[in-house]
């Protein structure tokens, strides 16, 4: 490990390593995680149904409470932001076909959800299906990630170039004006996938859908319900998902390479995190901080993660894991170094 690594990263490869030394390569574990794969059509209803029972019933009763107080219109909401990113992530395993057996029947309660979520399902999948496809992959940045240069590339632009990724790197916008423009905006249109009639009618059938509902929340219950139950249940639900995705991909010792260097699955499982989250915002986030395994087979429902980590506690210790309170320092990481391999502030960057 290069000598001017974080001492909580030296000091968690070692105990990794003198715990649990690597048994399988990351391609081998694909195998084994094969025997996860099934989805319950049971569990999986019973899931679905206490996700979008309380966040259509928590959203009644914060319309029913804007008549008694703002501010306990405006709580509810909050609340209700969790069951609205726990609807997402279940979008989410939707679009991997991960959901139900019929995939018709998956593609359709994600097209559904993704009218709740501001995002278009198919548009989505696809982009979502290139992200795990090249995470980890510096030739083939772009799409579904979270714009990263190398230290070289960086020292390669001029000025402005610097200041621009300097401003879009910075937290304020990365998880304060960035999920707003994500889903608000960008989502309205199939971004990277312009040329496509398809992705066009997912988008503009998903607009439809929620300028419908939101005239008719609107025509009902005029402006109040918008600014202080709409807006405040999708920007905080949008913040945490941003929030998750970036940590779950930009830590210290993430894994980026050359495509000529890059692996599928040793990206999957090395450059995927597992975020150790308290039980309740683990059942919110629908276990997506298990997140190697996710990469390494998406295929897996997400309830069946944990039972992923119950009988192989080893591959609980082959991600680089994280607590709430460690992942913030995450943040103020901007920049791969090819050299040492890791992922780099602006400060250890520029000391090179």
């Amino acid at each position: 490990m290069a000598a001017n690594s974080s001492p909580r990263t030296q000091a968690k490869t070692q105990a990794k390593t003198e715990t649990h030394p690597a048994t399988r390569s990351a391609r081998e574990w694909v195998s084994t995680l094969a025997e996860y794969r099934d989805p319950n059509t049971l569990r999986s209803s019973i899931e679905l149904a206490i996700s979008l029972l309380p966040f259509l019933a928590l959203w009644a009763l914060a319309w029913w409470a804007l008549s008694v107080s703002y501010v306990l219109a405006f709580a509810l909401s909050i609340l209700n932001a969790a069951f609205l990113l726990r609807l997402f992530a279940i979008q989410h395993d939707c679009g991997h076909g991960a959901y139900y057996k019929n995939r018709q029947l998956s593609d359709w309660i994600g097209r559904g959800l993704g009218v709740l979520t501001l995002t278009p399902y198919d548009v989505w999948r696809r982009t979502h299906s290139v992200h795990h496809s090249t995470a980890g992959n510096l030739d083939k940045r772009g799409m579904g990630d979270v714009h990263t240069l190398t230290v070289a590339e960086y020292n390669a632009l001029s000025r402005w170039g610097r200041l621009h990724y300097r401003l879009y790197r910075h937290p304020v916008t990365l998880f304060g004006l960035g999920p707003s423009y994500l889903f608000y905006l960008q989502n309205r249109l199939p971004i990277g996938l312009m040329n496509s009639a398809r992705y066009w009618i997912s988008a503009m059938l998903t607009n439809l859908a929620i300028i419908a509902a939101l005239g008719a929340i609107y025509w009902f219950g005029g402006l109040m319900p918008l600014l202080l139950i709409f807006v405040p249940t999708t920007l905080v639900a949008a913040t945490a998902g941003v929030w998750l995705f970036y940590v779950q991909h930009q830590f210290e010792t993430t894994q980026w390479d050359m495509n000529e260097n890059w692996n599928l699955h040793e990206a999957a499982l090395h450059g995927s995190s597992y975020y150790r989250l308290p039980k309740l915002l683990q059942w919110f986030s629908a276990n997506i901080g298990i997140h190697h395994v996710h990469h390494l087979y998406s295929r897996i429902p997400f309830y069946r993660l944990p039972d992923v980590l119950r009988d192989h506690a080893e591959l609980a210790e082959e991600a680089y894991t994280m607590t709430i309170r460690e992942s913030f320092a995450n943040a103020r990481l901007h920049l791969w170094d090819e050299n040492s391999k890791r992922l780099l502030s602006f400060a250890q960057a520029r000391a090179l």
